[in-house]
């Protein structure tokens, strides 16, 4: 038997050719550490270095490690902290920290051979850029891993004392922290899902006795609905349970099929025609997934078309007989045009994983989630157990951005599996899985016409929006324009066309980002057509108190006021400047429950919200730690469990505005104990007298509930939906009824100035700069806050340029299933990021914090777009903006 030597010690190789490193280190050796994610060699998350060179190690087989020396993210840091590491926390270089531990391997490398060869000397950006452009981080942290990398390679972390403004940093950075697929239980069996490969079929016959009869095999269910019908490629129609991953795959092809193919439709244009084939019968339409937040309203169907929903028109008729006369008179200030955008995946690098574990009557779930508490209470809920009865823990989620919000089919596998099986049962999805079956953001059709009144004003706004849902509807794109730029008369339809593609899911401020790619442009359309500045005429148009402070801070700008917007540019390099505005709800939710304890002289605080990346730990222990004169290492967190307090889910950017005011509350009711309790008071004088009562103090605890807001004092500060008339107060009342979710006051808002620089040759687009101007009030934890702003910009980036879901348009079949066909933005894709705060405008909410992750993404895709026109005179309508499409955009040709 050959062995290798890892961190230090010998560690016996497997006899089977075909096992990988990445394989032996994780599960046999149990190092967690080292991820895995595409098995490709494309995202650098199982970096280790074998024989101190960096290697992927999915891609290396395990024997070819014999007689090395391979050392793990663990080993990086055991004694004393790397200097990488330690950089890695104080610049918060990391958000999920699912991808950390491949950066940090590679970067402890590079930064030893920098510093071997040049000292102290620093590197430059695009040096860093090279020696990680095989890594990728989806929650783009890479503004901190450039000032991280740098720092640690020029000696400013040589020991150094330092804070990290990210409480659970040390745990990311040193491959301690334990997502869901990093959970083993003893005993514990690996589970598989069987797929259909039609795009639209009956099940006919499932015979389950084969995969049952083979060795090593402990479970097989049915995951098939009562009407026995798949509705696209990669439906669940059964899971296996076995010893291990192998043997699964191997009962899963044992399973006797057979199915009957039925008529089927793929895509947009194909499901929208007349009698193209019916997707979901009139009875089966509650079986359609839900791309968005909230519960979905009436709309009629038409076949696979589901609409329209307009119920946020306002004097529809006039907008559409005002555009038809202005259409008539060839009024030159009418702007009309059809935007496209593409489907963008969620991708994220931690899988969609659960591990189900019965205890008697007793189930706990890890999952990978973003709804610890709500997802306790569905799973109660479907399997009829008292809430008490059901545990969900999600210590770490390694990224989610909308699509781990439900019960998903990785849960309901694991658990029925698990009840069958009588042992505990984990699935976790494979890549291609992962960016196919677990939703994606739809593709859409937005045709728009914007007609400004002649005395300059907006007078009508028509937007149609068609989206690409796949097998699911509730899509609210055009609607979301009746709550900007108010105008004399909107007609706003949205309409699902449903076809036999995997559900779309919410995703990153559901809806908002493909409207305002139109709405954004049509905006600077017009502006160019009225000989104004475009934000000067945003200014004009748009009344938000919030947008108008940034408005002011965008026009002074130096790159806005250096760019001379209308002088037509010539030679191969064009640069061009762009400016977009956004928006998202500011949203709560009701019924969250902090409580804060002293506990042995130390202060924790608990609820059952989870950390996805957006910094929940770290917002509540700096509340908590400014509230009592502390620093935020000295108040422990709990999250991340079920049987804590009820806390809110991670989505629609309502957690810091969810948590915030009632962990104010349950502080201040906990100083009244604590003084209640003190046998003698501070001494005069003391700097920390709550510390000292504090560790004098016995055991107490308090908690609230999340209160109502209070009024609003500042003008112009009210909820959107007050703006939408009468149906948008039964929007709110919706939303708060059947989703849990409340609409406040106040709008988080955004602008953003982009430059970029335009290859007319190559088509090809760099993006030099991005200023981001933020107003979502107080900002709990700035260097988290400024993370996520970033990340966001870097998601819309992609979105923009580079993510593009393919589809067969035959067979359904998810062609870009992998990270080296589906393409998000890398660390060399990152350009300068500005970030501008403005802390005012929700001072009724206590605490006075909202949320920041919809927000900052929203405008991204048409400032970059209105930049390109800025360069070329050339607007783009179709996202992503290949090369191929800018390059016949300049040839004034159409591109496929």
């Amino acid at each position: 038997m050959s062995t290798m030597t890892i961190n230090g010690r010998l560690a016996p190789l497997p006899d089977n050719p075909d096992a990988l490193l990445v394989d032996v280190i994780r599960n046999e050796l149990d190092l967690t550490g080292t991820k895995l994610v595409c098995g490709s060699g494309v995202c650098g998350a199982c970096t280790v270095l074998v024989d101190g060179a960096p290697v992927a190690s999915c891609l290396m087989p395990a024997r070819s490690a014999a007689g090395k020396a391979v050392t793990t993210v663990e080993a990086i840091g055991a004694g004393t902290l790397h200097p990488v590491q330690k950089a890695f926390m104080a610049y918060d270089a990391l958000q999920c920290g699912f991808c950390t531990p491949g950066f940090i391997v590679e970067a402890a490398a590079f930064c030893d051979r920098w510093r071997a060869a040049k000292g102290t000397a620093e590197p430059s950006r695009e040096e860093i850029g090279a020696a990680l452009s095989g890594h990728l981080c989806r929650c783009g942290a890479y503004e901190g891993i450039f000032d991280a990398v740098a720092a640690a390679c020029m000696g400013q972390f040589d020991g150094r004392e330092f804070a990290s403004p990210r409480v659970e940093a040390h745990a990311k950075v040193t491959g301690t922290a334990k997502y869901t697929v990093d959970i083993r239980h003893d005993g514990q069996q690996q589970g598989v899902i069987l797929r259909s490969q039609l795009a639209h079929a009956r099940i006919a016959e499932l015979d389950l006795a084969p995969a049952r009869a083979l060795a090593g095999v402990s479970a097989a269910v049915s995951l098939l609905g009562d009407d026995r019908i798949v509705r696209y490629v990669g439906a669940p129609i059964a899971a296996v349970a076995a010893k291990d991953r192998r043997t699964a795959l191997a009962a899963i092809a044992a399973i006797r099929l057979k199915s009957e193919a039925l008529p089927s439709v793929i895509g947009l244009d194909a499901a929208r025609k007349s009698g193209a084939p019916v997707v979901f019968e009139k009875s089966a339409r509650k079986k359609a997934g839900n791309v968005s937040e909230g519960t979905p309203a009436p709309a009629p169907w038409n076949g696979n078309v589901r609409g329209p929903s307009a119920a946020f028109s306002n004097k529809a008729g006039k907008a559409r007989s005002w555009i038809a006369a202005a259409r008539e008179d060839e009024n030159p200030l009418l702007v009309e045009a059809t935007f496209r955008t593409g489907t963008q995946s969620h991708a994220c690098l931690e899988p969609h994983a659960a591990v189900a574990r019965f205890d008697g009557d007793s189930l706990t779930v890890h999952v990978s989630t973003q709804a610890v508490f709500h997802l306790m209470e569905m799973i109660a809920k479907r399997y009829k157990l008292s809430n008490d009865k059901v545990r969900v823990i999600a210590d770490h989620v390694g990224g989610g951005f909308g699509s781990k919000a439900s019960l998903g089919t990785e849960t309901i596998a694991a658990i029925e599996l698990a009840r069958e099986a009588k042992a505990p049962v984990r699935i976790a999805y494979d890549r291609h899985e992962e960016l196919s079956v677990t939703g994606y953001r739809p593709a859409a059709e937005l045709k728009i016409a914007l007609l400004p009144s002649e005395q300059g004003g907006l007078k009508a706004l028509s937007l149609t929006a068609y989206a690409d849902t796949g097998a699911a509807t509730n899509s609210t794109m055009a609607a979301l324009a009746r709550l900007i730029y108010p105008a004399e008369a909107k007609a706003l339809s949205d309409y699902d066309v449903v076809s036999n593609l995997p559900p779309g899911a919410p995703f990153r401020g559901p809806g908002g980002p493909p409207m305002a790619f139109a709405l954004e442009q049509a905006i600077d359309e017009a502006a160019l057509r009225m000989k104004v500045d475009p934000i000067a005429l945003r200014q004009r148009w748009d009344p938000n108190p919030n947008r108008q402070r940034l408005y002011d801070w965008a026009a002074e700008l130096d790159v806005w006021r250096g760019n001379k917007r209308a002088a037509p540019q010539t030679g191969r390099y064009r640069r061009g400047v762009g400016v977009a505005s956004g928006y998202w709800l500011y949203l709560w939710q009701p019924g969250v429950r902090i409580e804060v304890a002293v506990k042995s002289g130390r202060i924790v605080a608990s609820t059952s919200t989870q950390d996805i990346g957006q910094g929940s730990r770290t917002v509540i222990a700096n509340t908590v730690a400014d509230a009592f004169g502390l620093e935020p290492h000295e108040v422990e967190v709990r999250i991340g469990d079920s049987n804590l307090p009820e806390g809110p889910g991670a989505g629609g950017s309502r957690s810091t505005a969810s948590v915030i005011p009632p962990t104010l509350l349950a502080v201040q009711k906990l100083k009244e104990a604590i003084e209640r309790s003190a046998t003698r008071k501070p001494v005069r004088g003391s700097n920390a007298p709550w510390r000292e009562m504090i560790a004098a103090a016995p055991d107490l605890s308090a908690s609230a509930v999340r209160p109502e807001d209070s009024r609003p004092k500042s003008p112009g500060v009210r909820s959107p939906l007050k703006d939408a008339g009468f149906m948008g107060l039964i929007f709110g009342w919706m939303m708060r009824r059947f989703s849990n979710i409340v609409v406040g006051a106040g709008v988080p808002s955004s602008v953003q100035v982009i430059e970029v620089e335009v290859d007319t040759w190559l088509g090809h687009v760099r993006v030099l700069n991005v200023h981001t101007g933020i107003a979502v009030g107080r900002i709990a934890a700035p260097a988290l806050a400024r993370s996520q702003a970033a990340g966001s910009v870097i998601q819309g980036l992609g979105y923009a340029l580079y993510e593009a879901r393919e589809t067969d348009p035959r067979s359904g079949d998810i062609l870009s299933a992998g990270m080296e066909d589906y393409r998000i933005p890398g660390i060399s894709d990152t350009p300068g990021i500005d970030v501008h705060f403005d802390e005012h405008g929700f001072d009724h909410v206590l605490g006075g914090s909202v949320g920041i992750g919809e927000v900052a993404t929203v405008p991204t895709s048409p400032a970059l777009a209105n930049a390109i026109r800025n360069a070329t005179g050339v607007r783009l309508t179709e996202i992503p903006i290949r090369p191929d499409r800018l390059i016949a955009a300049l040839k004034g040709r159409a591109a496929a």
